[in-house]
């Protein structure tokens, strides 16, 4: 009952958005195509309306709207066009308010000849330019930045680390939210791509699917090809719980199956899924632990399901330390605090928000105003923190600015 409530909600604030931009369309209209008014019109309310009803359609009648192309094309494009619409608003807001001072100046002169305050032109053509460039945008970043791979090469330089493992290659991806993939073939050349860059080791920080264990069946065989000489190791994130799902889901399946299921997938795999423990490589008799906890977050509205003093305990006499956790407020809210023997932590979570500005020199997204730690490297008292934008999407199935991300890091002594 809340989802049909919350989406009742949604459909009324997207209509009462409509009306109000329809207006400023309608003056656009009239002076750029004043001779295909009535069909341009009809137009403007025609698209939301169909993309609406395939929406609503498919989740009545597919057997899984979750993996219908259908479901992910028609809620984009809404969403694209909500975002857009949501811009021009501002601008028309604008526009209302300096019609009601000059309104309010009128009267206050006491005019009375009648005339009226029209909308600008101008304000009302810039603001629908602006949504316009949005909704382009946000097309670009789902055609051309949804499976943009990009490598990112980083140096860790470690106290005392073992002459063995000088050199040693770590590939880090995280995010992957298989249930948002609409492109096999870009995920398939994202899994060529890390496998090109010959890790020694991979690690998986968590997120695999964004509700359901189902969502990674057509998937599994791609990533099973994912291997290293010293192993693949990964930890949970916070949607591979089902946390966010009603179950049972229409087949039965309970919270506790799926993530079973998932469970079964990375070890189907040989992956090694760190539920709060940890693992010894050795290399040439030298030593480094990797350790994996569940997902902990210092954010009150994500899980801590992590343990991070069983982790920790099984190897606390090994010098180097590597933590997989997927959510970065792990790092400063614990892993700071009381585990300084940690070398490094391995996060994802925050995707860069698969938005905005990521460049050598700057870098900004609005999810930098919730985590301090947000996004790419970060050192404090020789310990590192490095967070991955992510190799999937979630939600809005493209990205803008930041792309999605295959870390290679290799190791040195400090």
């Amino acid at each position: 009952m809340s989802r049909i409530i919350i989406f009742v909600v949604f459909l009324l604030l997207f209509f009462a958005l409509d009306v109000y931009v329809f207006q400023g369309y309608r003056l656009l209209v009239r002076r750029w195509a004043p001779g295909y008014g009535m069909l341009l019109n009809i137009l403007y309310w025609a698209i939301p309306v169909t993309l609406l009803l395939l929406i609503v359609g498919t989740w009545l009648f597919s057997p899984d709207p979750t993996k219908n192309g259908i479901m992910m094309w028609s809620s984009s494009i809404l969403f694209g066009l909500f975002i857009a619409k949501f811009v021009w608003v501002v601008f028309m807001v604008l526009d209302d308010i300096v019609r009601l001072v000059k309104l309010g100046g009128q009267k206050v002169k006491g005019d009375t000849d009648g005339t009226q305050i029209t909308r600008s032109r101008f304000i009302v053509t810039t603001g629908a330019l602006l949504a316009g460039t949005v909704f382009g945008t946000m097309l670009y970043g789902i055609a051309n930045g949804a499976h943009n791979y990009t490598v990112m090469r980083r140096k860790l330089k470690l106290k005392n680390l073992p002459k063995a493992f000088q050199g040693f290659k770590i590939a880090q991806i995280s995010d992957v939210h298989s249930g948002s993939f609409w492109s096999k073939d870009g995920v398939k050349r994202g899994i060529q791509m890390i496998l090109d860059q010959k890790p020694d080791a991979i690690f998986f920080t968590g997120d695999l699917v964004n509700s359901k264990s189902s969502e990674f069946d057509d998937f599994k065989e791609i990533f099973s090809k994912l291997e290293a000489p010293y192993g693949v190791f990964s930890v949970l994130g916070n949607h591979d719980y089902g946390d966010y799902y009603r179950w049972p889901d229409k087949n039965g399946v309970t919270k506790e199956q799926n993530l079973q299921k998932l469970k079964n997938h990375q070890a189907d795999m040989g992956w090694n899924l760190l539920m709060n423990e940890s693992k010894v490589l050795e290399k040439d008799g030298e030593k480094l632990a990797i350790l994996g906890v569940e997902n902990w977050s210092g954010h009150l509205r994500f899980p801590k399901y992590g343990k991070l003093n069983e982790a920790y305990a099984g190897v606390a006499d090994i010098e180097n330390k590597l933590l997989l956790s997927h959510d970065p407020s792990h790092w400063r809210a614990e892993v700071l605090k009381d585990y300084p023997a940690i070398d490094a932590m391995f996060a994802g979570h925050t995707h860069g928000m698969q938005f905005g500005i990521d460049t050598k020199y700057y870098k900004w997204s609005p999810v930098k105003y919730q985590y301090p730690e947000w996004v790419d490297l970060y050192e404090e008292n020789g310990q590192y923190l490095y967070v991955n934008r992510g190799f999937g999407y979630l939600g809005y199935p493209g990205r803008v600015g930041f792309l999605p991300e295959i870390t290679v890091f290799e190791l040195e002594t400090a």
